[in-house]
């Protein structure tokens, strides 16, 4: 009897001891849920739960809670644990690298681009980079994956599926002629140059692409990379001039000749070979092509009398040249906010959005921007749109208000997003589609 009740007990205890804990457990997971819903909801609110390029996808059937995948993402609150499976919270913050795909221990996370509301338009490239247009190859942002490591990795992929197809018979002066002198571009040129292939590299503005374009401050997130010839490089918070710097670097070691300022016009096929031609009236001719331009393309312009003056321009350079002027930044984005805060110590800045509020914002911006609005350090007017760009000043109107309104001015910043080069790829032959919702990267 005396054995029967201890064991009674025994197990009663063990029961209860269960029981604790599970409750805890339970408890725990939904305090943890109820954070991650209240983030949701900002998200939301802010705007930032939409993704607007590259954003991982949970298969919530595989999904073990592991947390791997919020431990490997460097940019926070990507993703989070809601009700036992990994969430997406702030999907717009996400800049594709990948960091969660690789790191779930179970497969659970896919890449995905474009949703059901918003599509992207992507052109067709088939696993080894070719387009439908045999011989033309893409690389980098332009095919969906715009992260610095993941543009250097494509180039040199790119090349090393051209070299397998390379017919040397076919007249021309160049094995490859790479467009654009971006991440994608100097590592397809070094993959090149390490397979002794006769290459030439066209660059439309100057070295490094839209990585020039950053102003100087501008922080480069991205991860140790490999670069064709020179090797592994270790690289995580980098500045614009830091990564430019490795760029001449590699460049005059291995005695690299860029084309800058040429831009590409057109290119047409002719003989199993293709004709490229540039703003500079030449044509160049090549067995391959390797597209490996941004998907800002062209800056888009306001189409306003006086914007094709001196004192417009499309991005900021040296903001700690300028001093002591009165600047309009027009625009709501990273670009134009970064931008507004490095001038604003030196000059007199003001910003002009077309929305009610800014959305869609890194957080460490968000919280900048509105900190130089609380502290009268930059005027924000919202709902604007500038009509008139004068010597002396700017003149804009106001949300339904029919007066317009004049500011004194000097320099005008636009930064309105960029053009796609979708009719420059159409005009070439490459097929383009709107993806809503696709995966890009999958595990098999």
């Amino acid at each position: 009897m005396n054995i029967i009740l201890e064991q009674i007990i025994i197990y009663g205890l063990g029961a209860l001891l269960t029981a604790g804990i599970l409750t805890i457990y339970i408890r725990k997971q939904i305090k943890e849920s109820k954070i991650v819903d209240e983030k949701i909801l900002l998200a939301k609110e802010d705007g930032l739960h939409e993704p607007v390029s590259l954003y991982p996808v949970v298969d919530p059937f595989r999904c073990i809670k592991s947390g791997a995948c919020i431990d490997a993402c460097p940019e926070h609150d990507i993703l989070g644990i809601r009700n036992g499976r990994a969430t997406i919270i702030n999907a717009s913050h996400c800049v594709g690298h990948g960091a969660c795909f690789r790191a779930c221990p179970v497969e659970a996370i896919s890449l995905y681009i474009g949703t059901e509301k918003r599509g992207v338009d992507l052109p067709h490239i088939n696993p080894n980079f070719e387009t439908n247009v045999p011989g033309i190859f893409i690389a980098g942002e332009l095919g969906g994956m715009g992260l610095i490591k993941n543009a250097v990795k494509q180039g040199n992929e790119a090349v090393e599926n051209i070299i397998k197809s390379l017919n040397s018979k076919v007249p021309a002066t160049y094995d490859l002629i790479v467009v654009g002198a971006g991440p994608a571009g100097i590592s397809a040129t070094l993959a090149a140059k390490k397979h002794n292939l006769k290459v030439l590299t066209l660059e439309q503005d100057t070295l490094g692409g839209t990585v020039f374009t950053f102003p100087r401050a501008k922080i480069v997130m991205t991860s140790p990379m490999d670069l064709p010839l020179y090797g592994k490089v270790k690289l995580h918070e980098t500045s614009k001039n830091q990564l430019l710097e490795l760029w001449h670097k590699v460049i005059a070691k291995y005695e690299i000749s860029i084309l800058e300022n040429t831009r590409v016009e057109a290119i047409t096929s002719e003989n199993g070979s293709f004709n490229v031609q540039t703003s500079q009236g030449e044509t160049h001719t090549s067995r391959n092509v390797l597209l490996a331009i941004g998907r800002r393309g062209t800056p888009r312009k306001l189409n306003v009398p006086g914007e094709n003056t001196e004192k417009v321009a499309y991005r900021l350079l040296e903001p700690e040249l300028i001093t002591n002027k009165k600047i309009l930044i027009v625009g709501g984005g990273d670009s134009a906010i970064e931008s507004a805060l490095l001038l604003n110590n030196q000059n007199e800045v003001t910003l002009s959005y077309r929305s009610d509020s800014f959305s869609r914002l890194k957080p460490k911006n968000a919280i900048a921007i509105n900190n130089a609005i609380k502290n009268n350090q930059i005027n924000v007017i919202f709902r604007s749109n500038v009509i008139s760009i004068e010597s002396d000043s700017i003149v804009y109107s106001k949300g339904d208000e029919k007066e317009s309104n004049k500011l004194p001015n000097d320099l005008v910043f636009i930064f309105a997003g960029g053009e796609l080069p979708t009719q420059f790829l159409k005009k070439i032959g490459i097929d383009i589609s709107t993806k809503y919702g696709e995966a890009i990267l999958k595990h098999t």
